[in-house]
């Protein structure tokens, strides 16, 4: 007997703002997840003080004042802006691509300089490009792409780069100024007290159920609710029926230092091929050195090839995973009173405003 007019599997952004978006409207929801919290991959803990991003760091980054309007609901947001450094063997560069790169590089000063030497590099590569590597080149110049892209590229999808598409990387940020700032939307910051809490207020007065394995016990869980929600592997709702769609996946390693401050920035990008670990993450910097003074916690994160049971992290977007996708997303256009959402749900890179707009937008066409 139907209980509930919305069953919502996953405890993530878009479940937790669909689910509380239709309780605001008056609807009954059911929010599970299979795993043991809630905020999936955005989930934060505090240790010693710090707040620490488990799966890796998120920052809020929107241009969208009405997505930025809702979060604030529900958390204070800092003043945090990401300005990760590249670590090439011991080198240290400013991120993204901007006039302080361009002088540790080459020792230019003014955006003239810097702009003659890409175009003396740029113009290595003529036609179109034909992979990664010639589309990296053909935007900022063998120098920069040899020492801060190709190596981590490399480890990050496990390929040599050009034996990968030159779509993955169709524009490159290259500012003509003195700017570390990674993200140029107007709206920045990170929760106060991390994304747990902001999601638990999204889900105060919803009834959520973690440690629920929805497929294990779909026909039972579906019997419970009029309409469904479905945020995970959109070819494992369908048994792989298909093939499975690939993933790259990541490893983290956190440990706890006797040190107040091991980099001094929150995320230092290692570049070269040799370094086994894209990036080092210190938390506290998120929040400006909150918490022990003379203590920090690190996160080591290693990409790897995704395999059955593993966290699927970064979906790979070639033709051959498209195909396949749009197979799935014409069985998911027939399921009737089943909304597919999120990354996993869409098979597509989302940033948390896209996904947070994406579960607004489902909300208002379920409603309409």
């Amino acid at each position: 007997m139907e209980k509930y007019d919305y069953l919502i599997v996953g405890a993530g952004l878009f479940g937790a703002v669909f689910a509380e978006r239709m309780t605001a409207a008056g609807k009954h929801c059911l929010v599970i997840d299979r795993r043991d919290h809630i905020a999936g991959n955005a989930y934060t803990y505090e240790q010693g003080g710090i707040v620490i991003h488990k799966y890796g760091p998120h920052i809020f980054h929107t241009d969208d004042e009405e997505v930025w309007a809702y979060v604030n609901r529900f958390a204070r947001f800092n003043h945090f802006r990401y300005e990760p450094v590249a670590n090439y063997k011991g080198e240290l560069y400013n991120l993204p691509f901007n006039m302080n790169t361009f002088h540790q590089m080459w020792g230019v000063n003014t955006p003239a300089e810097a702009l003659a030497k890409l175009e003396e590099q740029r113009g290595e590569v003529k036609g179109e490009p034909r992979d990664l590597e010639e589309q990296a080149i053909s935007l900022v110049g063998r120098d920069i792409y040899e020492k801060l892209v190709k190596g981590y590229t490399q480890k990050q999808w496990g390929r040599p780069c050009n034996e990968l598409p030159a779509f993955i990387i169709r524009r490159l940020p290259v500012r003509m100024r003195f700017d570390n700032n990674y993200f140029e939307h107007p709206y920045q910051g990170i929760p106060i007290g991390g994304y747990t809490k902001m999601i638990a207020n999204m889900l105060e007065g919803v009834e959520v159920r973690l440690g629920i394995d929805y497929l294990a016990n779909k026909a039972e869980l579906d019997a419970l609710a009029g309409k469904t929600v479905y945020t995970g592997p959109i070819d494992e709702y369908f048994g792989c029926r298909l093939g499975r769609l690939e993933y790259r996946s990541l490893r983290f390693e956190t440990e706890t230092l006797d040190t107040g401050n091991y980099q001094g920035v929150a995320g230092m990008n290692f570049t070269d091929a040799e370094t086994p670990w894209t990036r080092i993450i210190e938390h506290k910097w998120f929040e400006f050195g909150a918490g022990d003074p003379n203590r920090t916690v690190i996160t080591r994160e290693y990409p790897k090839t995704w395999e059955p049971g593993d966290e699927p992290y970064y979906p790979i977007n070639d033709e051959k995973n498209g195909a396949l996708y749009a197979k799935y997303r014409a069985l998911a256009d027939k399921e009737e009173n089943v909304i597919f959402g999120g990354r996993l749900g869409e098979y597509r890179y989302y940033d948390m405003d896209q996904v947070i707009r994406a579960a607004l937008d489902a909300v208002k066409a379920s409603t309409a």
